[in-house]
């Protein structure tokens, strides 16, 4: 049976950023007095959400309902080819704090013949824990996503902040995609910071050295109002 690899409940403060590039914010970041330093070379993070058909994780985030979860499989690097190591995730919050779910996931291919059925033989094939496989099973794709991320922590690791640029989102069809209705959002810029919940002071603290608007709007959120609504 897939294993499960879980994390700890985290802080995740986010920030929406529009007016300042890539080079700017991270500027900031390696002036400001944490001490941030990049950590890993920047990569693509791709993802496809499911949803229920009432949008049911949308909607929970669009009316702040506290305890919420969504579905989505992550990959890295190329969107369009055959996916070897992707992950099934399952992301938790529970009030202003979050964290992940992670479940090994099938090879599949995304390309011109990707469509919702050929994506449920993918998941009923898939070695997953019954409850996981099942929440999924119930669910639909939705959305197709992508963006560039930067990765900086501080000295002692304790605070990290990610930093997501070309935003990219396609709206998925259940029988046919061209992958052509897509959004590319290359102004905003999304920020992260991310923390154990026993340094939220100091989190705090080193917040208050952003000059970016908070938010509690997810990537997913936007994209659905951008390629649906």
């Amino acid at each position: 049976m897939g294993t499960e690899l879980a994390q700890s409940y985290r802080y995740e403060r986010k920030f929406f950023v529009d007016q300042m590039d890539a080079r700017g914010v991270i500027s900031l970041l390696k002036l400001h007095p944490a001490m941030f330093s990049e950590i890993y070379p920047p990569r693509y993070i791709n993802n496809i959400y499911l949803d229920s058909p009432l949008m049911g994780s949308y909607h929970d985030n669009v009316d702040g309902v506290a305890e919420r979860r969504k579905a989505r499989v992550r990959w890295y690097h190329d969107l369009f080819r055959h996916v070897d190591k992707p992950l099934l995730e399952f992301k938790l919050k529970q009030g202003v704090v979050g964290a992940k779910e992670q479940y090994p996931f099938p090879a599949f291919t995304l390309d011109d013949d990707f469509t919702e059925r050929y994506f449920v033989d993918v998941i009923r094939g898939a070695d997953l824990p019954h409850e996981a496989k099942s929440r999924i099973l119930t669910q639909g794709v939705v959305l197709l996503n992508r963006y560039l991320r930067w990765y900086f922590a501080t000295p002692d690791l304790k605070f990290r902040v990610t930093v997501d640029t070309e935003l990219t989102f396609y709206h998925l069809n259940k029988h046919r995609n061209r992958f052509v209705h897509k959004e590319v959002d290359y102004a905003n810029i999304v920020v992260e910071l991310k923390y154990q919940p026993e340094d939220d002071p100091e989190g705090n603290r080193i917040s208050a050295g952003f000059p970016f608007r908070m938010t509690r709007s997810s990537k997913y959120v936007q994209g659905i109002e951008r390629v649906y609504l």
